[in-house]
């Protein structure tokens, strides 16, 4: 914060393209400013919610020429001040998909020098009513959600993204916690996890295969999402009888299951001992996967010094902050004829992948996928493949 602080001031601004994080770039005094609530070519009167030396944050509280793509939020939560949760609420289900891809396309342009024009795919819903694990702050007992940038609790009656058959939690009182999570499974098991009682496991079905998850664990949260992300990964490895895979951050077990039954001998790696438990039990009846539990770096490091030294595919699938170098290395020294790279983020995904390219792997396919309607959050599937064979 500078000594002659702009916070609380009202700005009118030109808004410019979106920027990742679900928000507009503008600029006052050629000063970024970050404005959400925005979208591209309005005209607003936008309230100053945060100054950094390099640029703002803002609200548009006045929409002085709306985008033709604005809507009235479904939300009443939704808006400048209240819930944090989602981003795009004033913009209808199309152009929050285009407003995505652009993002996903500079993002790979920007940071990656990748030039790759994305189109959203869609899980065919409005946006709505998908969520299957919420997790709701709680303040004094009372359950809500935070506002952006904030630990200011919006109570809230009922979240429109939240899967409709979600355990009813906003209703009640819950003293000594600070959180609330309600979770529904694909099976319709649910569960009601707090800071005092966070053990329980539910069932997800994928392809008519059974997955044990904790039901605090990760999972994704979109219904259509696990089948989504797992056809995505086999069209792209097309993988054969008798190959080689790694399956790294691996999870429950998701990927390594399918990779096993097309055929392929799979080592599996995770860090979370839970997550490793329960894919022991899962994958229980496919002798061809071997599990490994801890630092996927570490454990590779350990395969190739006892004799490993190449693999025919890669799943690829690691937290928000990416692989980093130092896998990618580990994955091209394997040499695997493609790698599979499901990514959550779109900036660390693009510095992964001008990492693989340094090492002669180019992109083959680059899909993106809205498994977050009303958020500006991305999951994207990337296949690379030895240069020679890749288009980028």
């Amino acid at each position: 914060m500078t000594d002659d602080s702009i916070v609380g001031t009202v700005l009118e601004l030109e808004v410019g393209p979106v920027a990742h994080g679900g928000h507009c770039v503008a600029r006052y005094e050629g000063q970024v400013v970050f404005v959400r609530h925005a979208l591209p070519g309005e005209l607003v009167h936008a309230r100053v919610t945060a100054q950094t030396s390099k640029y703002l944050h803002a609200d548009a509280v006045t929409v002085l020429t709306p985008s033709p793509h604005r809507i009235e939020p479904p939300c009443p939560y939704a808006g400048p001040g209240l819930c944090g949760g989602c981003d795009f609420q004033h913009a209808n289900i199309v152009e929050q998909r285009r407003l995505k891809a652009t993002v996903v396309s500079d993002t790979l342009r920007r940071i990656g020098g990748i030039e790759r024009n994305i189109v959203m795919e869609s899980p065919g819903d409005d946006g709505l009513g998908w969520r299957t694990r919420m997790r709701y702050a709680v303040v004094n007992g009372r359950p809500g959600m935070y506002a952006h940038r904030s630990h200011d609790l919006v109570p809230i009656d009922r979240c429109l993204i939240a899967h409709p058959d979600s355990p009813p939690v906003l209703d009640q009182q819950w003293p000594e916690t600070s959180s609330v999570q309600a979770v529904v499974s694909s099976e319709g098991k649910k569960a009601v996890l707090t800071d005092l009682d966070s053990a329980g496991r539910v069932v997800e079905v994928v392809h008519g295969r059974r997955f044990r998850v904790e039901a605090g664990g990760f999972w994704q949260v979109h219904p259509a999402a696990p089948t989504t992300l797992v056809d995505a990964v086999l069209a792209g490895l097309e993988p054969a009888e008798g190959e080689t895979a790694l399956d790294l951050y691996s999870g429950v077990g998701l990927f390594a299951a399918f990779l096993a039954e097309a055929g392929c001998a799979v080592l599996a790696v995770e860090g979370d001992r839970d997550a490793v438990k329960n894919a022991r039990r899962n994958l229980h009846d496919l002798p061809a996967v071997t599990l490994e539990q801890g630092d996927v770096k570490k454990v590779l490091n350990v395969a190739v010094g006892k004799g490993l030294e190449s693999v025919d595919l890669v799943v690829l699938d690691p937290p928000r902050t990416g692989a980093g170098e130092a896998v990618v290395r580990r994955i091209a020294d394997l040499t695997p004829r493609r790698v599979a790279y499901v990514a959550c983020d779109p900036a660390a995904l693009a510095r992964d992948l001008k990492t693989f390219g340094k090492l002669g792997y180019g992109i083959s396919s680059l899909r993106a996928f809205d498994l977050f309607g009303m958020t500006h959050h991305i999951e994207c599937v990337a296949v690379l493949e030895p240069r020679s064979g890749a288009t980028g």
